[in-house]
């Protein structure tokens, strides 16, 4: 008897707001902060982290270009959105729907606008895991990098950005095959799944046309050094 009550209590459909309705969410809790104090909260987060690196590379590379001392900041930012705040939802993605911790709700608020985050489906959990654990390290190390001033920099930074962007076109491909995962509301689909993703489309793009200009540039410059005649003695 105890076994069929577990299995009744399982499948019970809890209410919601997530699209579409009929999901099932045996372990949702809703938020208990609002939508303000959360961006608030993760708002204040991000801007200590990103004035901490700023003042880093102010104070390791003063004399770097200010497109250098973007790109670190840059790095610092994505590499800790990827290696913490996603890697959160890869490590509880099972229990995440009743989540009270900031980055649980966070996720809670996003998912509105993409409900598979709540039902750890397949290709997001893999994803996001291969995000958070690769290309965040990669991007401190992008950082240290520019600290440096480490000829690897534009290779990694390279390889990372296109990640980044192959990432988000597979998102945006398979999640538009069915939309009935985000909330009817313009805001949701808008704001939080197309503008928020799209910032790392733009951004990654702009780096990896960078790293490809440096590279072909180097090997230009070495060709053209071997192609100079030497001066017989």
């Amino acid at each position: 008897m105890a076994d069929v009550i577990d299995i009744l209590n399982a499948t019970t459909s809890i209410s919601h707001n997530y699209y579409p309705p009929t999901i099932q969410l045996p372990h949702y809790v809703a938020n208990d902060g609002s939508v303000l104090s959360l961006i608030a909260r993760f708002g204040a987060l991000w801007a200590t982290l990103v004035a901490g690196a700023f003042a880093t590379i102010y104070y390791v590379r003063p004399r770097a270009s200010r497109e250098d001392k973007i790109a670190f900041v840059w790095m610092c930012f994505t590499g800790f959105i990827h290696f913490f705040f996603e890697a959160y939802f890869v490590v509880n993605h099972k229990t995440l729907a009743g989540s009270r911790e900031l980055f649980g709700q966070l996720w809670k608020e996003y998912s509105l606008s993409d409900s598979r985050y709540l039902t750890s489906d397949a290709f997001v959990v893999c994803m996001e895991a291969i995000t958070a654990f690769c290309w965040g390290p990669l991007a401190f190390t992008i950082a240290y990098c520019i600290a440096t001033q480490h000829p690897a920099r534009h290779p990694l930074q390279l390889i990372v950005s296109l990640g980044q962007i192959y990432g988000d076109v597979l998102y945006y491909g398979t999640s538009l095959f069915d939309i009935s995962y985000c909330r009817p509301e313009k805001y949701y689909f808008w704001f939080y799944y197309f503008f928020f993703n799209f910032i790392w489309v733009v951004v990654p793009f702009y780096w990896m046309r960078q790293s490809f200009v440096e590279i072909v540039g180097a090997f230009r410059k070495v060709g053209d050094m071997s192609s100079v005649p030497t001066k017989k003695s």
